[in-house]
Formats: structure tokens, C-alpha cells, sequence
């Protein structure tokens, strides 16, 4: 993409077989690290080693960007399946079915990231040069921010996880480890994350880019650290004390959220401290004069610009992974807007199933949202074989696996489309993968604030703005700024950014872990299930975020047209389709095309064998993320509904398990079972895995 991507791949495998992983014993000698570490351009590649490691298919190369965004109440990794506790692998695993001989899962990649950002804070420390050289404070700055980095993403998918500050010992003397609690890891790596703000520059100096760690991104991600760090999370009370954690309360009223053979729902007792700390961070970057990150005015053009492999204009990225056209990065191919293969642009076709979305996200929007239709994209870009076999976007109607729209080939760059055109397999399209983005920080500043004070409203003394604001700033983008929908949201300020940060992140690996550091994960995806069954049941008001919707909201047949009004056009007109209203005909059959939309799918089936699509989808939104509780009981919820009985016969002869019989609120992974054995026991497996 641009020319930090041939330095990481020239140095990533030089720094890599001089790093060790996790039980690796070999480390650079003490000669090598005096050699590398007085030297800036030497030091250099050592950081660009680092960089590469990010590319890994185990961190954000495929699974953290990809596969681990999961099932939340928006988005679906590996969509509804028919029997997701048999599923296994990558689709298993979405639904919170995880078991520790899956490899899936493995946390080698993310601790080779650590070991090699610990050997260069080590060596940086030691350096002689260090003091006289702001090139090499900044290289250390760099550092403990990727090491930071790589423990944040350990802890907050693996809970209390093995962790030392320094480089692993050629005795083993620091390699065979105990899991550390996590508190003492954030607490660990928030330390560090203040000391690397110090050394580092802001974006636009010298050479540094949205590639590379700048002063901005350190100040916004130690917000997100502590943000997560004063969040909710399964806890394991058989093996560490609980004396400093709050327990999840009113669990009577959340059944799954109850605690369960020790293990349980908490947070630090003093959150308000990690609070205060991403209120302080986010306030700081937002008011310094020197920051030079924006929100881009034109939303879409933040995903047209990453997916042609440029710069946005007004850093509204404060960091992204540095991927490479063929090298590394399968944003776009596994998930994006979809286009059939064999029509002219090669064999593979573009944005796959491996994270999609559904109508309940899609009708959370309001409709003037101009992130809808980023965030959801409904039709296939294919060959019209039943009209004059021309390309086209043609209409779906499967409210169950809608696109992400925030990756499209016709965005990509010359290089990958040349390459797309002859290959046979899945190509890496390059993309970048945007780990955090200005608006990130002011919704972070905004829930923080209104946390901490209970206000909207209050003016905070360094950013000189209130959570409102900033709020409102994010909207004003969304809808223009002379919208009356700018002040119109959900009257509980904290539902409000809930729901906020859904519409502008949605897809980009953040509402999952999101919604588990408020303790929702559960319940937001309950709430998502409940409204999926009723839109097919056709009898139920529907609840939608901040949404009501009765049936007659829906329309049966959807009419739309394409841009410049032609019937055989290229690319829908989306403002023609009536997503929101019933039309009696097709206003101009001379232009306008049709499709049976979901009520007409699902509604007013005559009989069992009628209705079998309904009974077989339901039961397959019941089963979504049934792997998160410890049982499931959906007896009342399926009696409201006109096939409920039948939706329960099914699922009691077809699906093998409702809840994993161990532990509620179970969203960490299992310690990969080589890992295990490996630790010279050490280590063992905690949440009933």
C-alpha cells in the first residue's frame, strides 16, 4: 500500500526469528541487543518487525479484524447457523461454542507481538544512546505502546493470561508462568502507556502516518484500556480473590448474568478510576492545539479512501495495520459488499460471509442516517441472466445475512483488482485495518463524562465541550448539521451512546467487546433475538433500539429503481426503495423493479409445511450465541408467537445443546490445549472449559 508496507515485510522476518513466542526459549544475546539498540536505523527495522507481526492471520490479519468480531447484536461471524454447538471452528466459535483443542483460537500470535515489542523495550532501555536521541524515544514509545497493545487484546479475549514486562530469559527462567490477573495487567500496561505518550510525536511528523503509532492513537487507546479495564467481564473466582471486584448486580432479573460454579461477572471496585483516566486522555487529545486528527466531514469517503490504500485527509484514523496487495489483510474479500465471482473482475468475487450483518441492525438507523448504507448493503452485484445478462446490483431480501457495506471492490486499488482478475484463490486485498478512529474518541469522552459526573451537560474544564457535544459531533456527520434528528436520540444519555457507537463502528470489531466491558453482551443479544423472531412471526410490535415499529410499518414488496432512473441501470437508487412504507403497486413498471420483502416471506403461512422456512430461521435465531449462557429457556418468548410450538419441537429435535451447561456470560476464549500442556503446569483452562 505505501512504503512502510515493503520495510515490514523486508524486516518482519529478520526480527522474527530473532523474537521467541510465548515457550520459546531463544532471545536476542545481549551482544546483538548492544548492536541494534545504539544504532537508529537498525532500531528501526527491529520496530518494523513489530509492525508486521499486526499483519499475523492469528491477530489482524483475518482473526481479530474478521472471525473474532463474533455474534453480538449486530453483527454475525459466520451468520445464523442451523446447530451451532456442533458447528466447530470459526463458526462454532462465533457463537460462543469454544472448546480448547480448537486452534482457532490460538494465542501465539499475539504473544509473538508482545515478545517482540518486549526485546525492543528492553534493548531501547539498555541503549546508550537513548537519552540524546528523540528518534529512539520515539522508537520506545512505539514499543510499549504495540507491547500494550498486545497484552489489551490478550486480556480482553482471554481474561488472566500469562504476563511479564520484559524480554523471556535464555534460562526459562521468566517463560513457564502462572496466568496474572488481570487488573495487575492493566494496571501493568496503563503504566506504560503514560510513559510512551511522552515519547511520541503526533501524526505528520517526520514520517510518521496512520501506520504507525503516534501520540494521538497512545492517548486514545490508553482511554479504550481503561475504559475496559473499569468494565465488566466473566471473572474466575476459583482461582483469584475478589476482595477489589464489584459483582454484576440485580443478576436475579438477568439470568444471564447469574453466578455459576465460581465463576462470575465483575469489575474493579474503583472503575471510577479508569474513568477518570479515559476522561482525561480523550479531553487532553481533543483540546490540544497541536492535534491534528478530524472527523472527515464525508463518512463514506473514510471507507473509499482506506479501501483504495490512501490516506485520510483529515487523520481521521488515528492508527491502522499496514497491510500489503497480496501479501497480507482479508478486509473485504471475507466480509464487504457482495459481487459474484465469474463476471468479468476473476474467479473469486468479493465480500464474503465471514462477518454479515441482519435487518434488526438495519432498521435500528434512522432512515435519514447516512451510515446505513455503510453499514448495511442488501444486494449482490452479479449477472442479470433474467433480464440482458448485464452486470448489476440485483435486490436480497434474507433479513438474516444482510452485507457489510464499508468494503467494495469498486473502491480497491488498480494493483489488487489486476491481481483479482487472473488469481484462483482468495487474494489479500491490502486494506488497512482501522483500529481506532477520531469519532472513537469523542463518544469515549462523552460515556466517560457522563459516567463519572451524571451529566449531559457538564462543560468539561480541558476539552471545553460537555458529553453532549460530543455526542452531537459524531451526529452532525451522520445527519448534517442543520438536522433536528442531530438532538434527537434516546432520552437515557448512556443508551444513547450504546446506541450511537453501534451506528458508527458497526463491523469493525468493536461492538462485541464493547458491549461486554457494559455487561449487555447478553442481554443486547436477547433484545436482537426477540425482535428477529417477532418480524418473522408479523403479530408483534417490534422494539428496535430506540424503535417501535408495528407490521403494518413494513411493507410487503419492495420497489426500486436505479440510478438515473433506468430499469436495466447499474447501481440501485436508494432513495426509491420503501423500506418504510406499504406501496399498493409498482408506482412505474417502466422503471421500477420488485421483490417480495420479509413479511411476505414469513407472514400468514397457511399451515406447518408453509411456515417451514419461518420454524427452521427461528430456531436458528434462538440457537445464535447459545453457547454464551449456561442453559437457555425460550418457553415464554415462543408461546407469543403463532408457530412457537413447532419452533420448539424443532429445536428440541435438532439442535443438540441450548447454553454450555458451565458458565453464564462466558465471551473469553480457552487457552489453546498445546499451550497448556507445554506450561509444565503452569497453566489449566478456567469458565468450565
Amino acid at each position: 500500500m505505501k512504503k512502510y508496507k515493503s520495510i515490514i515485510l523486508l524486516f518482519g522476518c529478520l526480527c522474527m526469528a530473532s523474537c521467541s513466542d510465548f515457550l520459546d526459549t531463544e532471545s536476542l544475546s545481549e551482544q546483538t541487543g548492544e548492536v541494534i539498540y545504539e544504532n537508529e536505523g537498525m532500531t528501526r527495522s527491529a520496530i518494523m518487525g513489530i509492525y508486521s507481526q499486526l499483519c499475523d492471520t492469528y491477530v489482524y490479519g483475518q482473526k481479530m479484524s474478521v472471525n473474532w468480531q463474533g455474534v453480538s447484536d449486530i453483527e454475525l461471524a459466520s451468520g445464523y447457523q442451523n446447530d451451532p454447538s456442533t458447528a466447530g471452528a470459526d463458526n462454532g466459535i462465533a457463537n460462543y461454542w469454544c472448546n480448547w483443542y480448537l486452534e482457532n483460537t490460538k494465542w501465539e500470535g499475539i504473544f509473538k507481538m508482545a515478545e517482540l515489542a518486549s526485546t525492543t523495550v528492553d534493548g531501547l532501555r539498555k541503549s546508550t544512546k537513548l537519552s540524546e536521541s528523540k528518534t529512539l524515544q520515539g522508537y520506545l514509545g512505539e514499543a510499549l505502546v504495540l507491547r500494550s497493545l498486545a497484552y489489551f487484546e490478550l486480556v480482553r479475549r482471554y481474561g488472566d493470561v500469562p504476563y511479564k514486562e520484559g524480554m523471556s530469559n535464555s534460562d526459562l527462567s521468566n517463560v513457564y508462568m502462572g496466568k496474572t490477573d488481570r487488573d495487575s495487567i492493566y494496571s501493568c500496561i496503563i503504566k506504560d502507556m503514560k510513559e510512551a505518550i511522552n515519547y511520541l510525536p503526533w501524526m505528520g511528523t517526520s514520517d510518521y502516518n496512520s501506520e504507525r503509532v503516534t501520540k494521538g492513537f497512545a492517548k486514545g487507546l490508553l482511554a479504550r484500556i481503561a475504559l475496559f479495564a473499569g468494565g465488566w467481564s466473566v471473572r474466575d473466582g476459583n482461582a483469584f480473590d475478589d476482595t477489589n471486584v464489584e459483582h454484576y448486580p440485580n443478576i436475579e432479573g438477568n439470568p444471564g448474568m447469574e453466578e455459576t460454579n465460581g465463576f462470575y461477572v465483575g469489575r474493579p471496585k474503583n472503575w471510577r478510576d479508569y474513568y477518570e483516566i479515559a476522561e482525561q486522555q480523550c479531553a487532553e487529545l481533543i483540546a490540544d492545539p497541536e492535534n491534528p486528527h478530524a472527523l472527515d466531514p464525508d463518512y463514506g469517503d473514510i471507507w473509499k479512501t482506506v479501501c483504495g490504500l490512501g490516506y485520510n485527509a483529515y487523520n481521521e484514523n488515528l492508527f491502522e495495520v499496514a497491510n500489503g496487495v497480496g501479501y497480507s489483510g482479508d478486509i473485504g474479500t471475507l466480509m464487504g459488499r457482495a459481487m459474484d465471482g465469474n463476471i468479468g473482475y476473476g474467479q473469486r468475487g468479493f465480500g464474503g460471509t465471514y462477518v454479515s450483518t441482519n435487518a434488526y441492525y438495519f432498521y435500528s438507523f434512522d432512515r435519514a442516517d447516512k451510515r446505513r448504507d455503510y453499514a448495511c448493503y442488501w444486494p449482490t452485484y452479479k449477472k442479470d441472466s433474467d433480464v440482458d445478462g448485464g452486470n448489476r446490483e440485483i435486490m436480497n431480501n434474507d433479513i438474516m445475512n444482510v452485507r457489510l457495506g464499508k468494503w467494495s471492490f469498486w473502491w480497491t486499488s488498480d494493483t489488487y483488482r489486476s491481481i483479482a482478475a487472473t488469481a484462483t484463490s482468495r487474494t489479500p486485498t491490502g486494506i488497512n485495518w482501522i483500529i481506532m478512529r477520531y469519532s472513537d474518541v469523542l463518544l469515549m469522552f462523552a460515556e466517560a463524562g457522563y459516567a463519572l459526573n451524571g451529566s449531559a451537560d457538564m462543560i468539561n474544564s480541558v476539552a471545553g465541550i460537555s458529553p453532549r457535544q460530543a455526542l452531537e459531533a459524531v451526529r452532525q456527520r451522520a445527519f448534517g448539521a442543520d438536522s433536528p434528528q442531530v438532538s434527537s436520540y434516546d432520552s437515557d444519555f448512556f443508551e444513547a451512546i450504546v446506541n450511537e457507537r453501534a451506528w458508527e463502528f458497526g463491523g469493525e470489531g468493536i461492538r462485541k467487546l464493547d458491549l461486554v466491558r457494559w455487561g449487555l453482551l447478553d442481554s443486547k443479544i436477547e433484545d436482537m433475538k426477540k425482535a428477529m423472531l417477532y418480524m418473522m412471526d408479523g403479530t408483534k410490535t417490534v422494539q428496535i433500539f430506540d424503535k417501535t415499529y408495528n407490521p403494518s410499518d413494513f411493507p410487503q414488496v419492495l420497489y426500486y429503481t436505479y440510478e438515473g432512473s433506468n430499469l436495466n441501470g447499474e447501481l440501485i437508487d436508494w432513495s426509491s426503495v420503501n423500506f418504510y412504507m406499504n406501496r399498493n403497486a409498482n408506482p412505474n413498471p417502466k422503471i421500477y423493479r420488485e421483490i417480495r420483502w420479509f413479511p411476505g416471506n414469513y407472514w400468514e403461512r397457511k399451515d406447518e409445511s408453509a411456515a417451514k422456512t419461518l420454524i427452521q430461521n427461528s430456531a436458528k435465531v434462538c440457537a445464535c450465541a447459545s453457547g454464551l449462557r449456561a442453559s437457555y429457556d425460550y418457553t415464554g418468548l415462543l408461546q407469543e408467537l403463532q408457530w412457537g410450538a413447532q419452533i420448539q419441537d424443532y429445536i428440541l429435535k435438532n439442535i443438540s445443546q441450548m447454553g454450555n451447561g458451565k458458565c453464564n456470560y462466558r465471551h473469553l476464549y480457552p487457552i489453546y490445549y498445546e499451550d497448556v500442556y507445554k506450561s509444565n503446569g503452569c497453566l489449566s483452562n478456567s469458565y468450565g472449559y
